[in-house]
């Protein structure tokens, strides 16, 4: 066996061992190609034009070392192993100066050779294609021509002393991305995503704000793959093309809150969603039962611990993401959907009665949400689970690669399932029509909408007409809009929880920031995450306070999180799977109490928690008075103060809505906290003191303050929320 990948895997950040490398190269250039062949092969001859290129086995297996960063959790190994490389061997080739036809021969038991395949080498061109837009702001404009066609564009666009680069979707490592080099592509990259420049919300869109004021914003109206760098005094973009040489840009004038109304003209804005979202949100993964659920539950009120919304993730049999764990129910042979009815609930069983469950908790005033994941995994021979995968494939529902079979997600989490082509309104229906019953019958509020980075491959074909290259960073969008869309026809809010997306994901529910550890690193890193994602658009959003994954924080983390996120569109707690194994890593107040041996954390948690009911009135309504006028409700400074440049050293800072100024405590051992209050008339909250803005000040920080300052001509409408 012998096999070769031009594109190999389509991880967009590393290699397989089967690929050419690079896939398009430079005329002048060479490439590294790749094979894996089978244990009996002892020689590999690559036929490249009148040459033969002799092979040899791989040192090491390709790599994404990123994948690694993510250190220990239960997707850290699955994420590492994804890209393969036993069976690897490689040859580099002469430089490649035009078209050249090349195969590989294997010799072994029997010899064995591959079909032909072709590279042309590409050179930057200053003729090509057209950049639509652009207003006079574009220049150095080249084109990447290969016998092939147009493959990418690149131009540069001019920046000012004091100019600041911010967007470009949810970014962890920095509010201000000037001297950076970033992408736009939907990634899952399993924690760490600060430190390797990587989202699961990417958009093709940033805004460049200057302390005179002459803002401006720009949007490559592209759903392709996008690159940025900037250096001194320009920022390079460059573009993947299609079949049309042509790059579409809109630029848009004005200060950031201009900039960002005419960005979400075009891509569409959040809808206003019920005050309930901003209650406290309680998620465990291992809460697998409904003796759990219950049992947590039970510890909030017993704790008077108000909490809105309960995240139940292990659900389901995680075969189908239909279905109730234990329930006993006749197979629909043909893939079609059950309705309630049709399920007998074990007594004995991990839920012997949803629907009692969910009335229950509804009558305390508690949300139910449920976890999803837009994969049909393939595993199974028998089953619902197995009959809805051939009606998938038999009906005309699954992503396809480009010879018509259906692709197999090629990532690490639920590896080789089959994806729904979300893309069109059928589809979307099938996929849903399944899950109707919990939305109808069992009464269910929400779901959340994880994952939705799968799709690997430039090629791959949807049913709107996209291919891969085009279609996979929309996957998310169409994804998160297929559960609004249910949500809405059973009459509920259109409440979905999604950690990726992509330009146009403004419209459709909440976000959270994904996998995270449990270190101060990460908490920085969220924040930011928060206010870039705000700059573009994001309205809901929240993250897992003090990070999900790895052992326990320790309580002054834990505590400061907390008290940060009472500060935050939303509040949620939220612990990684662990296989169930002691001690458990739940990150209930209770669990991190008993764990640290810090009898602080259930009083302090329950303060925050208490002071977040009574600040629901005030965030919904900020958060309607965002959506008519799209001034952020977790907002920058910038948007405020883009004239006053001190506010660029406190990049933490933010307003929660117009009145309330928010400095998270993010460094451990802090005793006091120094805070820059722009110009202006502020009160701190804790206190009722009036301080003058235009100079920093610094306060005493202990565990159940964060430094909040709200604006005074507000104060009187906010006090009594403070007392």
């Amino acid at each position: 066996m012998i096999t070769h990948r031009p594109y190999g895997v389509e991880h967009p950040y590393a290699t397989s061992p089967d690929q050419r490398v690079p896939v398009l190269p430079l005329t002048g250039t060479p490439v590294r190609l790749g094979v894996i062949v089978s244990p009996d092969i002892t020689r590999v001859v690559c036929e490249w034009n009148d040459q033969e290129l002799e092979l040899t086995p791989a040192e090491t297996a390709a790599a994404d070392a990123a994948a690694l960063a993510g250190g220990e959790g239960h997707l850290s190994a699955a994420q590492a192993g994804a890209l393969g490389g036993d069976g690897g061997w490689s040859v580099v080739t002469p430089p490649v100066d035009k078209p050249v036809r090349y195969r590989f021969r294997a010799e072994g038991s029997a010899e064995e050779v591959t079909e032909w395949f072709e590279v042309a080498p590409a050179v930057w061109m200053s003729a090509g294609g057209e950049v639509r837009g652009g207003d006079g702001r574009v220049r150095g404009v080249e084109w990447l021509v290969s016998d092939l066609g147009v493959q990418r564009g690149r131009f540069r666009l001019g920046l000012r002393d004091g100019d600041r680069l911010v967007g470009f979707g949810e970014r962890y490592d920095a509010l201000d991305q000037r001297g950076k080099t970033l992408d736009a592509v939907v990634f899952e990259q399993y924690k760490s995503q600060g430190v390797h420049g990587r989202t699961y919300l990417p958009m093709p869109f940033a805004q460049v704000t200057n302390p005179d004021g002459e803002g401006w914003g720009f949007h490559v109206r592209t759903s392709r793959r996008t690159w940025y760098s900037s250096e001194g005094d320009e920022l390079t973009v460059e573009v993947e093309l299609g079949d049309e040489p042509v790059v579409d840009l809109g630029i848009y004038e004005g200060g950031p809150t201009a900039v960002l109304k005419q960005f979400l003209d075009e891509v569409g804005r959040a809808e206003e969603l019920p005050d309930w979202v901003f209650r406290l949100w309680a998620s465990g993964n291992e809460w697998n039962t409904q003796e759990l659920v219950m049992a947590r539950m039970d510890a909030h009120r017993d704790l008077a611990i108000p909490v809105g919304a309960v995240v139940i993730e292990a659900w389901s049999d995680e075969e189908g993401i239909t279905i109730w764990r234990d329930a006993r129910y006749e197979v629909n042979q043909d893939g079609s959907a059950h309705k309630s009815t049709d399920f007998e609930y074990r007594v004995d069983g991990a839920w012997p009665d949803p629907k009692a469950m969910i009335d229950e908790l509804h009558a305390r005033g508690i949300k139910v949400i449920l976890w999803q994941i837009p994969l049909q995994k393939t595993e199974f021979s028998t089953g619902q689970v197995a009959a809805d995968a051939e009606a998938m494939v038999r009906e005309g529902h699954a992503v396809l690669e480009s010879d018509g079979t259906p692709y197999h997600n090629r990532g690490w989490w639920f590896p080789k399932a089959l994806m729904p082509d979300l893309s069109v309104q059928r589809t979307r229906d099938w996929w849903t029509e399944k899950r109707r019953y919990l939305v109808e019958d069992l009464d269910v509020d929400g779901f959340k909408t994880d994952g939705g980075e799968h799709a690997w491959g430039h090629d791959l074909r949807y049913a709107d007409g996209k291919l891969g290259a085009e279609g996979n960073n929309l996957f998310p969008v169409h994804y998160a809009r297929t559960f609004g869309d249910l949500l809405r026809s059973a009459g509920k809010a259109p409440v979905t929880f999604s950690r990726s997306g992509f330009t146009g994901s403004q419209a459709h529910g909440i976000f959270w920031a994904g996998d995270e550890d449990s270190t101060w690193e990460a908490f920085r890193s969220s924040v930011t995450a928060g206010l870039t994602a705000a700059t573009c658009g994001i309205v809901y959003w929240g993250w897992d306070l003090a990070g999900f994954s790895g052992p326990v924080p320790d309580a002054e983390l834990y505590l400061r999180a907390a008290a940060a996120s009472v500060f935050m569109p939303i509040m949620q707690y939220h612990s990684e799977f662990n296989h169930h194994q002691l001690p458990l890593r739940d990150r209930t107040p209770w669990h991190v109490a008993e764990t640290t041996g810090d009898e602080r954390v259930v009083p302090l948690f329950r303060q925050y928690a208490v002071l977040r009911e009574r600040l629901v009135p005030y965030l919904a309504e900020e958060a309607a008075k965002t959506i008519s006028t799209d001034r952020p409700l977790m907002r920058p400074l910038f948007f405020d103060h883009a004239d006053d440049p001190e506010i660029w050293n406190h990049p933490h800072e933010y307003l929660l809505g117009d009145d309330l100024l928010v400095n998270p405590v993010l460094e451990p051992g802090a005793t006091t906290w120094t805070t820059y209050l722009p110009a202006g008339d502020w009160i701190d909250v804790w206190t009722g003191e009036p301080v003058t803005g235009g100079a920093e000040v610094t306060r005493d920080v202990p565990l159940d303050v964060v430094p909040v300052y709200a604006r005074t001509a507000r104060w009187p409408g906010l006090s009594g929320v403070f007392s």
